[in-house]
């Protein structure tokens, strides 16, 4: 069995290095290597922090939870990453946040769907799942790695307001002010209708299909049965 300070040194290894090659080493890398050879890098990187992560998280010895999820707590924490599914699915279609050649002119269009939500809905998903999993499994080891994938998330999308800001200037900032950071906040303070955060067709169903993948080889694989395959149980 291995020790919680493992763990915890992979998820700072990999926070740090996604932080550092995310903006100061990225100008001065990508200068030198190219764009292309950069991304490459990066992604290995950050697939190979992962895996340690993974690696460190499974070594961990068993441990008692903090409290017991009952059916309720599932059955919330199961429609919480419904609703985490559904953000990244319609992430994936003219997010103006990834390096897209269209960000600019996705920028321009009037936020619908999971951007009338938020302008990170990618990242909101994440740390939603993260969420989830810390309700449902209230174990230390859990809480380390829920919370470093929030923080990265969260984080993440603070920097990257201010990695846009500077690249896309004017484009971002008027899309920065037509969306909300957080989830829900722009309908709450009365700023936008709440009919302009229905999802669109594919976030929708494509968040639909990939919750009931995700959640059947949550069981398949071993882990413990989760979704509507629980309820279905």
């Amino acid at each position: 069995m291995q020790p919680m300070s493992l763990l915890v040194t992979t998820c700072v290894l990999f926070v740090g290095t996604h932080f550092a090659l995310s903006h100061p080493l990225r100008a001065p890398l990508a200068d030198r290597m190219g764009e292309r050879a950069f991304l490459i890098v990066y992604s290995i990187v950050a697939i190979a922090t992962f895996i340690m992560v993974v690696q460190a998280w499974r070594g961990m010895p068993p441990e008692p939870p903090l409290w017991v999820a009952g059916d309720a707590l599932w059955s919330f924490a199961s429609l919480i990453v419904l609703f985490a599914s559904v953000l990244f699915m319609g992430s994936l279609i003219g997010n103006p946040a990834l390096p897209a050649p269209n960000a600019a002119a996705a920028a321009q269009g009037a936020p619908r769907g999971v951007y009338a939500i938020t302008r990170h809905p990618m990242m909101w998903g994440f740390a939603l799942w993260a969420l989830a999993h810390a309700l449902v499994m209230p174990t230390a080891a859990q809480f380390v790695l829920s919370g470093t994938i929030a923080f990265l998330a969260l984080a993440g999308s603070a920097g990257q307001d201010i990695k846009k800001a500077r690249l896309m200037g004017d484009s971002w900032r008027h899309w920065a002010a037509r969306t909300s950071f957080v989830p829900f906040a722009r309908q709450i303070g009365g700023v936008t209708p709440w009919g302009d955060t229905i999802p669109r067709p594919h976030a929708l169903f494509g968040g639909i299909v990939l919750w009931l993948v995700a959640t059947y080889a949550h069981g398949a694989f071993g882990y413990m049965v989760a979704g509507v395959w629980r309820w279905m149980g």
